[in-house]
């Protein structure tokens, strides 16, 4: 089924539709119904039991990638260790890094608390090195992190050998272990905590457009819900909103899930404790094996629509998902001929410098936090956490990380944000070519890093 996410899919129930915004005043007004904006208010309301908050969602909770995503509860940022440490010093930077690793023992603990199924396994992620350029650059991360502070217990080199323990794909030269992932279903995480913040007295209001967000009101095709605190939680769909459209540029990535496989390809596959994979390549890749058996694989690399444009017709670019499938039976052939069930996509939020971002201005209410890069699974839970002690003005460890009060320049107007993107994405998989032909670093792929920031 090509545009029906597998989440969605094996959701197990149809979630009930909530009413539009029928009221014009709260505490807290938060524009979005994914991850961000849920863990925002379910940590506001434990906080401060008696705030009205109410949450606009303009189709469903969990519609964008929230409930489409590759189920990667994942405890790291896109941003990297050196680029933190730049932002706010080495030890702030390591701070920030081991509060994201708690994040995904967080995540697990309301999960079990409030009894949301979701099939959480935190079985690790094993990063492969297909190629000897691979394996240098994951030598070289392994003891950068080492040295900054980081543990055997975290993140691990491993031989040929190892890797193809954890999971038997093709051409592996080595690889690497990371401890803080747990593997989930994205689509019962996010109704499971609507629900749950429901219960704390949350209002959350479907069908509700948000077109404007400004000091005290937002503006909906519903009329305008006043609050002293406004918080923005829309990722990849911000550039929707008046004057946002140079925030974040959303970009696709699209997945493809597989029929449930027998046990004896399971048995040569490995991944017995759920873990997550990838390999190391540029244009991202990233599977999960699901708790009904089947792997979940997705890919980067579809076209930026013009003008940060979300076009439905992209998710069904059967181009594009042809490649993800080669790419998958290519890394694991002993898939051998399992069907492929599903295949469906969506956007992603990414900033102009590829660092994510959480701010709150006292002095006219307006909050956000998002810019998550696709690892906003565990960031979310992070970022609205630290919204809500932030509103709340509660001081933690939290409120004073780097990504706290970062600010992102805006990306470039059209066409050169166009052309500058797409660019960017033939050049990443001109890289990887190169580098699976020859085994040698892509200096394109260098140079390419640096203009990215």
């Amino acid at each position: 089924m090509t545009g029906v996410s597998l989440w969605s899919d094996t959701l197990g129930y149809t979630p009930r539709r909530r009413d539009p915004l029928a009221t014009d005043r709260a505490d807290v007004a938060i524009v979005g119904g994914g991850y961000t904006g849920l863990w925002a208010a379910y940590y506001l309301a434990l906080l401060d039991p008696g705030l009205e908050i109410v949450v606009i969602e303009r189709e469903h909770v969990g519609f964008g990638a929230s409930g489409r995503n590759g189920g990667w509860c994942v405890g790291e940022l896109a941003s990297g260790l050196d680029r933190l440490a730049s932002a706010g010093g080495a030890e702030a930077a390591l701070a920030l890094v081991k509060e994201m690793f708690a994040t995904v023992d967080e995540v697990g603990r309301v999960c079990a608390q409030e009894r949301i199924e979701c099939d959480w396994a935190k079985g690790g992620t094993i990063r492969l090195a297909r190629n000897m350029a691979q394996l240098t650059r994951i030598r070289a991360e392994v003891e950068h992190h080492h040295a900054a502070g980081l543990g055997e217990a975290d993140l691990r080199l491993l031989s040929a050998e190892e890797a193809r323990r954890h999971l038997d794909a093709s051409d592996v030269c080595g690889g690497m272990f990371f401890a803080h992932t747990a593997a989930l279903h994205p689509a019962k995480l996010v109704h499971g905590l609507a629900d749950a913040v429901e219960r704390r007295g949350v209002t959350i209001a479907e069908g509700t457009a948000a077109t404007r967000i400004a000091a005290g009101v937002v503006e909906t095709d519903r009329g305008a819900l006043h609050a002293p605190v406004v918080v923005r939680a829309t990722e990849g769909y911000t550039a929707g909103l008046d004057g946002e459209k140079r925030t974040l540029a959303p970009l696709y990535s699209l997945m493809v899930a597989t029929e449930p496989l027998p046990s004896e390809t399971w048995g040569q596959l490995g991944l017995a404790e759920r873990q997550t994979f990838a390999d190391d390549r540029y244009l991202v890749i990233y599977g999960q094996r699901t708790a009904d058996d089947r792997i979940a694989f997705g890919g980067r690399g579809a076209p930026y629509g013009y003008g940060s444009r979300i076009d439905a017709s992209i998710e069904t670019d059967s181009g594009t998902y042809r490649l993800v499938e080669e790419t998958l039976r290519e890394l694991l052939p002993s898939l051998g001929e399992a069907e492929i069930t599903h295949r469906w996509g969506g956007v992603l939020g990414v900033p102009r410098d590829w660092f994510p971002s959480v701010r709150y201005d006292a002095s006219s209410g307006l909050a956000t936090a998002g810019g998550y890069i696709g690892e906003g699974v565990a960031a979310a839970n992070l970022g609205g956490r630290t919204l809500a002690e932030l509103i709340t003005g509660v001081d933690s460890i939290r409120t004073d990380l780097p990504w706290v009060g970062h600010r992102s320049r805006r990306w470039e107007p059209e066409p050169l944000r166009w052309s500058g993107i797409n660019i960017s994405l033939q050049l990443m998989a001109s890289a990887d070519r190169a580098e699976a032909r020859t085994g040698k670093p892509s200096r394109r792929a260098q140079v390419l890093s640096r203009v990215l920031r």
